[in-house]
């Protein structure tokens, strides 16, 4: 089945729901974090990033189409992405736009987020949040 439509209302509670999810797993994410340094910040680093992609989705106008609402997502992680891992997940989500824009399908459009997460990295490895993409795709 392809995608023709994504629904506005849906991205915003996605986004809002990562944001809320990432706030509140933060901390055990930082302890599972020991690739590609012990630094345990992964899980601070993507609730950080993805807040900035709550609060671009929050100010956008009530009648912006949800396809735009994800570019507007990808744009705002992008800009305030910390760390690698927000950085990745800042890619994850410039995927997903632009292939959400093509009108695929979904399973495309997470397959195409996992491809331009895993490309944002130069020396990809598994048991990070690309194994996740992969997985989710």
């Amino acid at each position: 089945m392809t995608v023709t439509e994504i629904d506005a209302g849906l991205v915003r509670r996605w986004v809002r729901g990562a944001t809320d999810a990432l706030r509140r797993e933060r901390a055990a994410l930082d302890r599972v974090n020991v690739f590609p340094v012990a630094d345990a910040d992964t899980g601070t680093n993507m609730y950080l990033t993805i807040r900035e992609s709550d609060r671009a989705v929050r100010a956008a106008p009530d009648d912006a189409a949800g396809v735009d609402l994800l570019a507007t997502a990808a744009r705002a992680a992008l800009l305030g992405a910390r760390g690698n891992s927000g950085v990745i997940l800042s890619e994850w989500l410039r995927g997903t736009a632009l292939e959400a824009r093509r009108g695929t399908t979904a399973a495309t459009i997470l397959e195409e987020a996992a491809r331009s997460a895993r490309a944002a990295v130069a020396s990809p490895a598994d048991g990070t949040i690309l194994t996740t993409a992969d997985a989710a795709a």
